[in-house]
């Protein structure tokens, strides 16, 4: 909105040329989302309060570790709202409103964003259900995986090649079916960051990693000169998502100012979906898919652990860890709380620097 209304001024005062820099808005819009939250935070927490908004934690779901966690019963929770009130005002802010990629993750966030605030109105509602089905939940994600699918796929500036990251030669063409491809990344991505959500802090700042490094990505993905000395792919006007990158990031911080240990707040699935989709949207609008793989780790492995435990019990009616995912395993083992998120956090910052020198590996 800034862009639009300031931008056009420079005739008028050289000063106004700033806006035409996309880091300059990157920049603007990290600090106003931050600052936002850490305005709107109070707000927002004591109209939960009121509203009996809180965390149930329910034994018979987490008996293992129910000592360790029932003090946070009625710690207000759809902290989510926060994250993406302050995003999407940041974003129509300082970024060009008039992209095609901006209206695109807007789109996904708000649609994510809906899915995991039903999800999570149903159990405040209904203290005999656990939110929406998995069915429905999957069916939500899916309808806007194929729809991103479908947009990328009709999109000229998007090819529907796949490369690895480290192996130079190896291309892989999918046709039409990158548009399942897209669909898998974006319900992964989604649930990944879902999954990860169970320590104070600890999905926030991993989410707070990976777009402060898919902001680096989108810049130089949008900026040919960058794009041809790095010899990677070159899509027109991708730059501009680094600003709703930066913008995650600043939300990021302001929400984790009241999320860290002992938390005031949580993010629920309502923040917690609605960014795994966005940064699974980002990853794909920038044609770098794999890489979420890596600067993800931290949620890679937390779904895999999922994944592992359930397929072990089915198989082998044993189980891998002691509970997944893997920082409830960890728990379990008698590591801290804060000792956990902390080391995640450690490891998550390690792989968005190793997913960074990816771009000029090959």
């Amino acid at each position: 909105m800034l862009y639009h209304f300031l931008y056009p001024l420079r005739d008028i005062f050289f000063a106004f040329n700033i806006f035409k820099y996309i880091t300059f808005r990157a920049a603007m819009a990290s600090i106003t989302a931050f600052l936002l939250s850490l305005i709107l935070g109070p707000l927002v927490i004591n109209l939960l309060l009121r509203l009996k908004i809180g965390e149930t934690i329910r034994q018979k779901y987490v008996e293992s570790i129910y000592s360790m966690h029932k003090h946070k019963s009625g710690t207000p929770t759809m902290g989510g709202l926060l994250i993406l009130a302050t995003v999407l005002i940041s974003v129509i802010l300082w970024s060009d409103l008039s992209n095609k990629y901006v209206h695109l993750v807007i789109f996904s966030t708000l649609w994510l964003g809906i899915v995991g605030f039903l999800d999570d109105y149903i159990k405040l509602t209904n203290k005999n259900k656990r939110g929406l089905s998995v069915a429905t939940k999957f069916l939500g994600q899916i309808l806007l995986g194929l729809f991103v699918g479908l947009m990328l796929f009709l999109d000229s500036n998007i090819s529907t090649t796949l490369k690895v990251p480290f192996l130079k030669d190896v291309v892989l063409e999918l046709g039409a079916f990158y548009i399942l491809f897209i669909m898998l990344v974006i319900v992964s991505s989604s649930n990944a960051v879902n999954l990860t959500d169970g320590l104070d802090g600890l999905a926030i700042g991993c989410v707070s990693s990976v777009s402060l490094t898919y902001a680096v990505m989108s810049y130089v993905t949008g900026n040919i000169r960058f794009a041809n000395y790095l010899f990677i792919d070159y899509v027109a006007g991708v730059g501009e998502l680094s600003i709703f990158c930066a913008a995650i990031v600043g939300a990021g911080l302001g929400f984790l100012w009241f999320n860290s240990y002992p938390a005031t707040v949580f993010m629920g699935d309502v923040g917690a979906l609605a960014m795994g989709g966005a940064l699974g949207v980002i990853a794909c609008c920038i044609k770098k898919e794999m890489l979420l793989i890596i600067v993800g780790g931290i949620f890679v492995i937390e779904a895999l652990s999922v994944v592992l435990q359930v397929g072990s019990f089915k198989i082998r009616r044993k189980r891998i860890f002691l509970m997944a995912p893997l920082h409830h395993h960890l728990q379990m083992k008698g590591w801290p709380e804060s000792k956990i998120v902390t080391r995640f956090w450690i490891i998550s910052i390690v792989l968005a620097l190793f997913a960074l020198a990816t771009l000029k590996l090959r």
